[in-house]
């Protein structure tokens, strides 16, 4: 890979740039950041770390550059195994020559990757929303197991871990008076504080319990591509372990934010019920995610100030860091909690209608979704989708769900967030028991029942593919004949036509607005 055409190659930048480096004729292109450069050749993408020195990250010589990249191949692997390939030398020989793989002396180090398609990225596609349910699902199962097998590096203490990236944002965020009104960062640190006061024995907990892991650590979607038609993280936090060690719901929040403000609230909303659905053992932590998720947004804003200060487009990075501080405090404002259980038939759609839903009300990510279908799955021991015998289906089966349900309703609305009901609710003890988890745990409480002809929803339940209900036409057929009649305090909605009308039907019974915010 010699570049033997310019024997006075000593820029090692405008070496790269001009592509023979690579072995390539075709045009290069080349993408800079504040820490690196990469160089885009025909379908290989190539790294080199700049030799810069940001206090929080050092790059200043050849042998840290080395280090880095090596860290950020091996850790990168973990998520993203066909998109990075190798480290490689650089390397100067007698003449003066730069070479990759060389003979001469190695001047310096470059990453070796897989190029992806133009547009793949998550941002790109969240641009063109076209960020679809199955991608979401995909990624959020992914995430599950990722944060599964990371390794548990601090097990110790949570809330002084948060303390810390808190205060270190605030002195962060105070450098830059004239971008972010000092006051408001000064209130949102106030507020981020006292959250962490509040919920300290339950973050302690959470790192005793081994959730606090290396996770990825900078999992925003500029930083998710689709890879073979599969969401794939990448370019994780390579450069320091501490900053990447934290709680993988803290790892999951950065996720969550992204998707938040750029108003794609729904999906943000759908990945997080994913995850938990997947991830039972997080499913006590769920009144933490406005907090992770402010401080992620609050470090956003700092870095965006950074910006404003270094590049070349002040104006605007200076209204980025403002909207961040902004949405950080937005984040962590007070919401009542509020139950709404949505019933009906199989084939009515209420899993279909929840997830229109789920972003309307309560605190970010917007409700927690409990399907009945899924809590089953969970109590028998499989996966969401993995079909289940008859004897699961039991009258006992069926309460074990039903009690599960309430249960963890209970829990998620006395830790302050919103829940939506998924279930049957067939018979009016059913009805009554989620109406008394609403009055125990003192928010309000509504009603949706979902109705549709039995024809059409056979015909829903056989369209379904790789879902976690176990419905069939018999089974619909015999539900029909055991229903015994209407809820009567519960708001009918006939569930044919559009699902967004019959989601905006919803919305307006339900007293939902349009923003969002209930």
């Amino acid at each position: 890979m010699a570049d033997h055409a310019d024997k006075s190659a000593s820029d090692l930048d405008g070496w790269l740039s001009r592509g023979n480096a690579f072995g390539s004729s075709g045009p290069v292109r080349r993408i800079d950041t504040h820490a690196a450069s990469i160089f885009l050749s025909g379908d290989t993408a190539w790294k080199i770390k700049r030799p810069v020195d940001l206090g929080y990250l050092d790059f200043s010589t050849p042998e840290k550059r080395r280090t880095a990249l090596e860290a950020e191949l091996a850790l990168n692997r973990r998520t993203a195994p066909s998109l990075y390939t190798a480290v490689h030398p650089i390397t100067r020989d007698k003449a003066g020559l730069l070479a990759i793989d060389g003979d001469g002396k190695a001047i310096d180090w470059i990453l070796e990757m897989r190029r992806f398609p133009d547009g793949a990225l998550w941002s790109e596609l969240a641009d063109r929303d076209a960020l679809d349910q199955t991608a979401l699902q995909q990624l959020a199962d992914s995430l599950v197991d990722f944060h599964s097998r990371a390794q548990i590096v601090w097990p110790g203490d949570g809330a002084a871990r948060m303390r810390q990236i808190i205060a270190g944002n605030a002195e962060a965020m105070g450098n830059f008076s004239d971008i972010l009104e000092p006051n408001a960062a000064i209130e949102l640190t106030e507020r981020l504080s006292a959250l962490v006061d509040h919920n300290s024995e339950l973050l302690d907990a959470r790192g005793k319990a081994g959730h606090i892991r290396h996770v990825h650590g900078d999992l925003h979607l500029a930083n998710i591509a689709m890879i073979d038609g599969v969401p794939t993280p990448f370019d994780c936090l390579e450069f320091d372990t501490e900053l990447a060690t934290t709680d993988v719901l803290y790892d999951l929040a950065f996720l969550l934010m992204d998707l938040w403000q750029r108003g794609l609230r729904s999906q943000a909303n759908m990945v997080f019920n994913r995850y938990l659905d997947q991830s039972p053992e997080d499913e006590g932590a769920i009144g933490l995610m406005p907090l992770f998720m402010s401080v992620r947004a609050s470090i956003r804003a700092h870095v965006a100030a950074v910006r404003a200060k270094r590049g070349g487009d002040a104006a605007r990075a200076g209204k980025e860091a403002v909207h961040y501080l902004e949405l950080a405090g937005s984040l962590i404002a007070e919401k009542r909690p509020r139950l709404i259980a949505i019933g009906g038939l199989s084939g009515t759609g209420k899993s279909t209608l929840a997830r229109t839903l789920g972003a309307f009300f309560g605190r970010p990510p917007g409700a927690r979704i409990l399907r009945s279908d899924i809590l089953r799955k969970r109590l028998a021991g499989v996966s969401s989708e993995t079909p289940l015998p008859a004897s699961s289906y039991s009258a006992e089966a069926s309460a074990a769900v039903y009690v599960t349900l309430g249960g963890l309703a209970q829990r998620d609305l006395t830790a302050g967030h919103a829940v939506i009901a998924d279930a049957v609710f067939g018979i009016p003890d059913e009805r009554e028991a989620i109406a008394e988890v609403a009055r125990r745990a003192g928010c309000a409480f509504a009603g949706l029942w979902l109705e549709l002809p039995e024809l059409q929803r056979i015909a829903r339940v056989d369209r379904r593919i790789s879902d976690a209900s176990d419905a069939n036409a018999e089974i619909v057929r015999a539900q029909s004949q055991k229903l015994t009649g209407k809820p009567a305090n519960w708001d009918i909605l006939i569930s044919e036509g559009l699902l967004a009308d019959l989601s905006r039907k919803a919305r307006a019974l339900l007293g939902l607005k349009p923003g969002g915010d209930d």
